[in-house]
């Protein structure tokens, strides 16, 4: 059965219909074409002709004559649309004509990085050119790393390599820095929050040194869709770029399904588990030969698909290759083999985490599953785009999980088909991560009196602290490195704050080991002595956890409970950065103080979460300053409502911001935090507060403050159009939680808010 007779069976089923909230089908598209640009080497044409390509798309015409006026550009197309061809045919045109032309290319992940170069090798040899292309990461053999150091034409790596690993030895590194022409940055809807801040400033680390070296590189970016590109853009590389999002290539009929599996509780608001429907599905799909690929964010999830559809199809001798499970911890080669199964099409189904997600070349497949929501549009897209890269039919089937996210998009399908409302953020000059990058800066290169850092402001400033704190030393107008160690080792990409704390594993006496790191500000949470700490399925019992060293040791356990700390958080305000008042409503955007204490901890049972004790938990506080905004409720409101009802409903609204704000700000839900107080300390009246979860904050309250409205808006949206009485995990919170009547006191709420706020 192919795609197209199965869609009609579908749509004639009934009961499987009855769980449909909307079935979308997007037209197919044709290609638009455009002549190769004037500036391209001529031996390109003919190598790509040989390999089918005779024009190209529209554009990845107008990247390449945006690349040749000399601009930097960001190509924003959705997947499968040649991006690629975009940064690889300037790049390669360059060092045709001039051999000592260099190219850095940037992939987040190492996958992406071993695919990418594996293409760039057939077009080269395709040509015969002696151009030298390799890849530099932490796999890379010590004998390698020198002739790809002299000799390397395009150098593949990651941001973390390039921070750690090529920066700080830039001087081993002269041929590269001297020649490079272009610097290449794929994916950067992934660099948001506090990795894309960092990124941001190892980029300005960069530039730095390419000046010292006397080069002056062009920017070359690729993103999926977000509602931000040229700024996220511009942010990043701290220069003006020109935006591509002309997509001519084609794409066939795509049938798109929202399914909501169906409720077994109504007054609870229970709906029958994901992962059941997500095997049905994956099931009919793979019985009808139709190859697919299935997405589950967790590895379990992953496996126990795999299992369940390995036993489908195993054969009297028990293999089930067609079958394969694919995620991080799996070795490379193991990767590598199953992503040339796919494209040589001798598996039929794969079940994935979100490491198939980006561009990975796995050929053309017919149909895509999705077990839940991935976290954000963009991601939602690119695995939805793993179906359907030819020209014939797809299908697409997003199974919504009973978690208020999930409920929003399957019952709100057009936020998601719409253009993107995600808005990619980061903020370069967030005082943590940009003194950690000046110490990185000043041990590659002293700063001079007066030298700036890309944009960052008061750079005089952080160096004279530095200095006072005996880190640098000033001399003759300049600032040299004098500390002992060795920066860039101790600064992790992925976290604000420096102070990470290691997990040790100490189960075999004889052979301690690390499986993990955890920032300070969610260790008192989750490390904490006795507390139970979960990595890759395993439980893990915290033995010790020694504050001062940043280390927790743990040892494997078989419990069948799980632990729940009971964190107290204080809020203070340090400054009001801009506040309106409207109609007794007070809006205000500043900076505050997160005292955070955790007193006692719960062990809670696994399958019916009854309480099986708890314990406590002596630690010391711990302190972040971020920045927040947040609403003031009017007193008529407030005056009107008993002081049960007045925080049931706060904590209503609380939930349902917790569901709406990082689908619009486009960050994990850890990334904020929601407290309501009904008498603050920052403004003395009843207050809804919304934070960023982070030490000096990447920028999300500014933009949450920017869309306030909105966001009040599909608060309201949710808690009005759910279908549960009372209140659900899916929209205000269960009832257990806000009581009878906590839906109907946020509506209220959020009704007057919007009301007198413009």
């Amino acid at each position: 059965m192919n795609v197209d007779q199965l869609t009609q069976v579908l749509q004639r089923d009934e009961a499987f219909m009855a769980n449909v909230t909307r079935w979308e089908t997007i037209p197919a598209r044709e290609a638009q074409y455009a002549d190769f640009p004037a500036g391209i080497d001529p031996r390109l044409p003919p190598v790509l002709a040989g390999r089918g390509v005779f024009r190209l798309y529209t554009h990845q015409a107008a990247a390449i004559e945006a690349v040749e006026a000399g601009k930097n550009v960001v190509v924003v197309t959705p997947t499968a649309s040649g991006k690629t061809m975009c940064y690889n045919l300037p790049v390669l045109s360059a060092i045709l004509k001039n051999p000592d032309a260099r190219a850095l290319y940037l992939f987040p992940t190492k996958a992406l990085s071993a695919d990418q170069v594996s293409e760039l090798y057939e077009l080269i040899e395709a040509m015969g050119a002696d151009v030298k292309t390799y890849t530099y990461d932490g796999d890379t053999p010590a004998a390698a790393r020198r002739a790809i150091r002299q000799a390397g034409h395009i150098v593949v790596t990651n941001p973390d390599m390039l921070h750690s690993g090529i920066l700080p030895h830039h001087t081993k590194w002269v041929k590269l820095f001297e020649n490079l022409r272009y610097i290449v940055i794929d994916e950067i809807h992934t660099y948001r929050g506090i990795f894309g801040s960092n990124l941001a400033n190892v980029l300005r680390r960069l530039r730095r040194l390419c000046e010292f070296y006397g080069s002056r590189p062009q920017f070359i970016l690729c993103s999926a869709t977000i509602a931000n590109p040229q700024e996220l853009a511009q942010t990043l590389i701290g220069e003006d770029v020109v935006l591509v999002d002309n997509n001519g290539a084609p794409m066939g009929q795509r049938h798109f399904v929202f399914y909501n599996p169906p409720v077994v509780n109504r007054q609870l608001g229970i709906r029958k588990g994901a992962v059941p429907e997500v095997r049905d599905i994956a099931g009919m799909l793979l019985r009808n030969g139709i190859q697919a690929i299935t997405f589950a964010r967790a590895r379990v999830t992953v496996e126990i698909l795999t299992r369940y559809l390995k036993d489908m199809v195993r054969d009297p001798l028990g293999n089930a290759g067609r079958v394969r499970g694919y995620r991080g911890g799996y070795l490379p080669t193991q990767r590598r083999e199953i992503e040339r199964g796919l494209r040589a099409g001798q598996i039929d189904a794969v079940v994935s985490t979100n490491a198939l997600e980006l561009g990975i070349d796995i050929g053309a497949l017919d149909a895509c599953v999705l077990c839940g929501y991935p976290g954000t549009i963009a991601s939602a897209w690119q695995q939805a785009g793993r179906a359907g890269r030819r020209k014939g039919t797809s299908i697409v089937f997003f199974v919504a999980s009973s978690a208020a996210i999930d409920q929003f998009i399957v019952t709100h399908p057009d936020y998601f088909l719409r253009q993107s409302p995600e808005n990619a953020l980061l903020n370069p000059d967030n005082l943590y991560v940009l003194l950690s990058h000046f110490k990185c800066a000043a041990f590659e290169l002293p700063f001079e009196d007066g030298e700036g850092f890309g944009s960052a402001p008061a750079p005089d400033t952080l160096l004279n602290y530095l200095t006072e704190a005996n880190i640098l030393r000033h001399v003759d107008g300049r600032y040299h490195w004098m500390a002992d160690d060795y920066p860039a080792s101790e600064i992790s990409l992925r976290s604000a704050a420096s102070e990470n704390f290691v997990i040790i594993d100490i189960t075999n006496a004889a052979a301690h080991r690390v499986i993990g790191e955890m920032d300070r500000f969610t260790v008192p949470m989750l490390l904490h002595e006795n507390a139970i700490y979960m990595h890759e399925g395993q439980q893990y019992q915290v033995e010790k956890l020694d504050f001062d060293a940043c280390k927790a040791f743990v040892r494997q356990v078989d419990v069948g409970y799980y632990t729940d700390a009971d964190l107290n958080v204080n809020l203070a305000p340090l400054d009001v950065e801009e506040e309106r008042e409207e109609n007794g409503v007070t809006v205000a955007l500043g900076e505050v103080r997160v005292l955070a204490h955790v007193s006692m901890f719960k062990k809670m049972r696994f399958d019916t979460h009854e309480n099986l004790g708890w314990g406590k938990v002596q630690l010391p506080d711990t302190e972040m300053h971020t920045e927040a905004m947040w609403w003031t409720l009017p007193e008529e409101v407030t005056a009107s409502m008993t002081d049960d009802r007045l925080q049931n409903g706060m904590l209503g609204v609380a939930n349902l911001l917790r569901i709406v704000a990082p689908l619009y700000l486009m960050c994990a839900p850890q990334d904020i935090a929601v407290r309501y107080e009904v008498k603050s300390p920052i403004t003395d009246r009843p207050t809804m507060i919304l934070y960023d979860n982070c030490p000096g904050g990447v920028g999300l309250s500014h933009k949450a403050f920017g869309m306030n409205r909105l966001l009040l808006e599909k608060c309201l949206d949710i808690v009005t159009h759910c279908g549960c009485e009372h209140g659900c995990p899916s929209c205000a919170g269960p009832v257990g939680e806000i009581g009878t009547d906590g839906k109907a006191a946020a509506a209220l709420i959020l009704s007057e808010l919007l009301t007198r706020i413009a």
